[in-house]
């Protein structure tokens, strides 16, 4: 199995290749400028493989969470490649693939965050699982930091910017946070990896089908209508 993996969503801008002899890919903290870059690093990423478009079994694509830019480029593009080569899609969201960079490293129970601006985080709680990869622990949210909390007490590891953004979110009962974890940006290595389970078990999508996941409905919101909702 082939899957392309890209994500635009975040400061972060990557593309990856799954097969079954391993993960390859590329990534940059570009902070801007994704859309010059992503199509770019596709093509470079299947040079490097020795393989095309067309030779792919599917794409999996970032859906967010991040910001609203990078998230309706991340899909405008996987759309794109997939609709010309015929291919299925795989959303996976920002805050999975951060979760499984910790999981890689043994963490059972990880919470993931990123900063969302305007005083949140956009964040999500996962549990390892060695069929699907990880499970998602409830729904992902977005909220002030103070919202955050995880559905038991102890052994969750921490990973995301939004732990540098609100420090006080590290101090949580139990969170264990690694040296360097709240510098994470997702990579679309793990969201390659989640893609190839995922299309593996008949999960992938029509390229028509593919949704982002902004969470937060509207960003021109004042600061006087947060504080009344």
């Amino acid at each position: 199995m082939r899957i392309l993996a890209l994500d635009t969503a975040t400061e972060a801008c990557s593309v990856a290749l799954w097969t079954d002899a391993g993960v390859i890919g590329r990534c940059e903290e570009v902070g801007r400028g994704h859309a010059e870059k992503i199509l770019g690093m596709v093509d470079a990423t299947l040079v490097e493989a020795g393989i095309t478009l067309a030779a792919l079994d599917g794409i999996a694509a970032s859906v967010g969470p991040g910001a609203f830019t990078g998230v309706r480029i991340s899909v405008s593009v996987a759309q794109g490649l997939a609709f010309g080569a015929g291919l299925p899609v795989v959303p996976v969201t920002t805050l999975e693939a951060l979760a499984l960079q910790v999981m890689r490293g043994g963490a059972l129970r990880v919470l993931a965050c990123l900063d969302a601006r305007m005083g949140e985080v956009y964040w999500g709680c996962f549990s390892a699982d060695p069929r699907s990869g990880l499970t998602a622990e409830g729904a992902l949210a977005v909220g002030a930091a103070e919202s955050v909390s995880v559905p038991f007490a102890g052994g969750y590891h921490g990973i995301g910017r939004g732990f540098a953004a609100y420090p006080a979110l590290a101090a949580r009962a139990g969170l264990i946070l690694a040296a360097g974890a709240e510098r994470a940006l997702p990579d679309a290595r793990d969201m390659a990896t989640l893609g190839a389970i995922r299309l593996r078990a008949g999960q992938g999508l029509d390229p028509a089908e593919l949704v982002p996941r902004y969470l937060r409905d509207k960003v021109a919101e004042t600061e006087a209508e947060r504080a009344r909702a």
